[in-house]
């Protein structure tokens, strides 16, 4: 495997077609017709084994998976090797049309406990029960590229206490509130039987339901977002308990450019939009409903932080004209945002490994050698390697790094 002396690429990064993924933002983004209308939901940029992205050279093509576990020290730096052994973080581009699953994801600590145990019991790791796929945490950050709609973290307590007080359906659950505060009150509801699941939401989404034909729901309220779930009047069969999160936590919307950092125990779901999303490499993820996927109860409840969340929308710190860095608090993981205008120019001296992607106009790297990207592309940057960037036409792009 021979690079030459290129020290900045183009980046090829995958698609991934789930569920609950738009139809045309990534494809227009990317320059591709979505002729067969399938979802488009993720676009990923970084070394996951599973959807390793492709760096593009004069010598060709190389798999940036193999080309790390080949050159380790060339592609992520002494410091980010010794660290992490391994690119620590996964960039992506996302486009929200159905909601995601309620998730909380756990700390480092008992991440690795988590992966040991289940090593132990024999579980496999492709198994569907298995809730540690790797020994890490899962710490991300989330820029909105459009107006942006997420779940983050539980209601402060007067606003729960309002919305178990004013909803009938919920009256015989403020005792458990009272009681037992959040995590009472949770728990409650994630061990309910079945039925009775069912009989407290059902009359409260056909409400809403009807509520939101007629026009007098809007997206700032739980409502809106519950009947959302249901693209009939007819709600048949068990109703799923995430419901019940979508009422209990913070509904937020970020605007272009804003962002929002979820750490290790808070609740979270994106609702709608699009984002540049930002995580540490791992696949540990504990559910608590919205999903067909595994729910394991116990195990939610241990890594759930309790307590209400005062939300903290990121505007970042211009480091200097034409970059803004938001900060992440995590070692995994870095992110800026670089817009320029026509004829801009900054400086840098990567790091460790960068990606950078180019969201609107186009950007040229100039360093050991010179590599231009457009819309939809993106470029990776060898750590040491001191560039410029300039904007022959203006340009809005994000930059992801090992702080």
């Amino acid at each position: 495997m021979s690079f030459g002396q290129d020290k900045i690429f183009t980046l090829k990064g995958k698609v991934q077609h789930y569920a609950w993924g738009g139809y045309d933002y990534i494809a227009n983004w990317i320059g591709h017709e979505n002729h067969t209308k399938k979802p488009t939901a993720e676009y990923w940029m970084g070394a996951h084994p599973s959807a390793s992205s492709v760096l593009v050279s004069n010598e060709g093509e190389h798999v940036l998976f193999e080309a790390i576990k080949q050159h380790p020290v060339q592609f992520l730096g002494n410091r980010v090797f010794e660290q992490f052994g391994e690119l620590p973080y996964l960039f992506k581009i996302l486009d929200v049309r159905d909601m995601l699953s309620i998730q909380v994801h756990p700390s480092k600590t008992e991440a690795v406990k988590g992966y040991e145990a289940e090593e132990a019991a024999a579980v496999l790791l492709n198994a569907p029960h298995r809730n540690y796929k790797d020994k890490n945490h899962k710490p991300e950050v989330m820029v909105a590229l459009s107006e942006f709609w997420l779940l983050h973290g539980f209601l402060e307590e007067e606003a729960l206490v309002t919305v178990l007080k004013t909803i009938p359906e919920f009256a015989s659950l403020v005792e458990y509130f009272l009681q037992g505060s959040y995590k009472g009150l949770y728990k409650h509801i994630m061990e309910l039987p079945q039925q009775d699941v069912n009989q407290l939401l059902g009359p409260l989404l056909q409400r809403e339901i009807a509520n939101k034909a007629a026009g007098t729901l809007t997206k700032h309220q739980p409502g809106w977002w519950a009947s959302k779930l249901f693209n009939t009047q007819e709600i048949s069969g068990d109703i799923d308990r995430g419901v019940f999160s979508i009422y209990f936590f913070n509904i937020v919307k970020a605007l272009p450019g804003e962002a929002v950092f979820q750490g290790a125990g808070i609740p979270h779901a994106y609702l709608e939009g699009q984002n540049v999303e930002l995580m540490a490499n791992s696949d540990n993820v504990l559910r608590g409903g919205l999903t067909p996927k595994h729910v394991d109860v116990p195990e939610l409840l241990k890594h759930t932080i309790f307590e209400g969340t005062k939300v903290n929308i990121l505007s970042g710190d211009e480091i200097y004209r034409g970059e803004t860095v938001y900060p992440c608090r995590v070692p995994d993981f870095g992110l800026s945002k670089i817009e320029l205008s026509t004829g801009q120019q900054i400086s840098g001296t990567a790091t460790s490994f960068e990606i950078i992607v180019v969201m609107e106009g186009s950007l040229q790297i100039t360093g050991t050698n010179t590599v231009q990207a457009h819309r939809g592309q993106a470029l990776a940057i060898l750590p040491g390697e001191e560039y410029i960037i300039s904007a022959p036409l203006g340009t809005l792009a994000y930059k992801a790094f090992v702080p």
